[in-house]
C-alpha cells in the first residue's frame, strides 16, 4: 500500500499569492446579465440562441452548437444521441476529472479504462486499441491541459471498428491538431464553461454535433419537447423521445457572451505565459506534453518533478499555489467494479510526480518569472 500524501490546502487570494487558477469574467458580463434580469427571459431564451450562434461562428466549423447547463450534461446528451445503452463498452481515460466518466457510468455503460501516455497524460493509444471489442460503442479522449490526443491514430481505430469518438474538450478551447479545429476530428465535441475554464458561464457546457442532429439534440436537452412547435401554440405536438433538463439559461448565456467577446485575448495571454514557462524553467523538471506551444490550448501547465511534494511545499511557503488538479479514477470506489484487478503501469509511474503550476489571465510575466525562479533554485 503506497503511503498517502496529504494534499495542499487551497490558498487565500491575496496580493502576495499567485493562485493556481482564477475565473475569467468578461468585462461586459454585469451589463449583459443586468439587461437579462431586466427583461422577460431569464431561463432559456434569446440570449441562449445568441450565445450558440456566436460560439458556433468562432469554434463550430461545420457543426451545430448546443448549449447545456454543464459539460457533464453535454456528455450525457452525446451518449444519448449516439445510442449508448446499458452493457455497451465505452473506452475512457484513467486520468481525468470524474465528470468525464460518471455520465457514461450513469448510462449503464461498462467503462474500459485506458492508461496514460507518460509524455502527455493523454490516452495511451496502444492501450486503447487493445481494449476494443465487439461491444465497444465509443472512445472518449480528454485533451489533457489543452494538448490534443493523437487523433489520427484514434480515428483510424474508431473507423476500423465502427466506434464513435466523443471528444471531451473541457480543457481545450483554442486547441488545434495539425492545423485542424477539433470540430473536424469527430462527430461529437464537448466544451466546458465551468468556473475556472478559459471563460465561464458560471457553469455550463456546449455540445457540438453534426447538423442533422441539431433538432433532436435541442429536443432531448429540454424534456423531448419541440420548443418551436410549443411556442407556436401547437400543444398537440407529441413527445416521442425521453428528454432531460439540460438547457442553459439566459443568465448564464449572458455571462458567456461577455466572455466569448474577449476569449481571443485570454487565449493569447495564456499561450504567452505558457511559452514563458517553457523558456524559463531550467532545473530538473519535465514539461508534460513537451513544449508544443503552437496548438496547445494552454489551460494547464503541468510538470513532472521528483519529490513533488517537497517542491509543492516550497512553492506554498513562497505563496505560490500548485496542485495535482486531476487524479487517477481507479482510486475511487464508484469505479472499482470497472478496475479491480487491472494494472495501469504508466499511471503508477507518474502519479506522484505531476504538478500543475499557476496559469490564468490574471497572472503577469513577473508572476511566471517568480514561479520559475523559485523552482529553478531547487527544493
Amino acid at each position: 500500500m503506497k503511503k498517502k500524501i496529504s494534499d495542499m490546502p487551497i490558498m487565500e487570494d491575496t496580493n502576495e499569492t499567485i493562485n493556481i487558477c482564477y475565473p475569467f469574467i468578461g468585462s461586459k458580463a454585469i451589463e449583459y446579465v443586468t439587461d437579462t434580469l431586466s427583461g422577460r427571459w431569464i431561463g432559456q431564451g434569446p440570449k441562449v440562441d445568441l450565445f450558440e450562434q456566436k460560439f458556433n461562428e468562432k469554434f463550430g466549423g461545420d457543426k451545430e452548437s448546443i448549449s447545456v447547463n454543464s459539460g457533464t450534461s453535454a456528455l450525457l446528451l452525446a451518449s444519448d444521441l449516439c445510442g449508448i445503452k446499458p452493457g455497451d463498452e465505452v473506452i475512457v481515460p484513467i486520468f481525468t476529472c470524474t465528470a468525464t466518466n460518471i455520465p457514461f457510468s450513469n448510462m449503464g455503460a461498462n467503462l474500459k479504462f485506458v492508461d496514460v501516455d507518460v509524455n502527455t497524460l493523454n490516452m495511451d493509444i496502444d492501450h486503447v486499441e487493445s481494449l476494443i471489442s465487439e461491444k465497444t460503442k465509443a472512445i472518449v479522449p480528454v485533451h489533457y491541459g489543452g494538448l490534443c490526443n493523437d487523433m489520427d491514430r484514434l480515428n483510424k481505430i474508431a473507423s476500423q471498428y465502427d466506434v464513435t469518438v466523443i471528444q471531451d474538450a473541457a480543457h481545450s478551447i483554442g486547441t488545434t491538431y495539425k492545423g485542424k479545429h477539433l470540430t473536424e476530428l469527430s462527430d461529437y465535441i464537448m466544451y466546458s464553461f465551468q468556473a475556472i475554464k478559459h471563460f465561464t458561464t458560471g457553469d455550463g457546457g456546449m455540445l457540438l454535433v453534426n447538423k442533422e442532429l441539431k433538432d433532436k439534440a435541442k429536443r432531448i436537452r429540454w424534456f423531448g419537447i419541440d420548443r418551436k412547435a410549443k411556442q407556436g401554440g401547437v400543444w398537440e405536438n407529441d413527445i416521442t423521445e425521453v428528454g432531460y433538463k439540460y438547457q442553459m439559461s439566459d443568465v448564464a448565456a449572458s455571462i458567456g457572451l461577455a466572455g466569448l467577446e474577449e476569449v481571443d485575448e485570454v487565449l493569447k495571454k495564456r499561450k504567452e505565459l505558457y511559452k514563458l514557462y517553457c523558456d524559463k524553467l531550467t532545473t530538473d523538471v519535465t514539461i508534460v506534453g513537451g513544449d508544443n506551444q503552437e496548438e496547445h490550448g494552454a489551460w494547464l501547465f503541468t510538470i513532472y518533478a521528483k519529490n513533488r511534494y517537497d517542491l509543492q511545499s516550497k512553492l506554498s511557503k513562497n505563496k505560490i499555489e500548485s496542485n495535482q488538479m486531476h487524479f487517477r479514477n481507479d482510486r475511487y470506489t464508484i469505479f472499482k467494479k470497472f478496475t479491480d484487478g487491472l494494472e495501469f503501469p504508466n499511471m503508477d509511474k507518474v502519479e506522484d510526480d505531476y504538478l500543475v503550476l499557476p496559469l490564468h489571465h490574471k497572472m503577469t510575466i513577473d508572476d511566471v518569472n517568480r514561479v520559475c525562479d523559485t523552482i529553478n533554485e531547487g527544493w
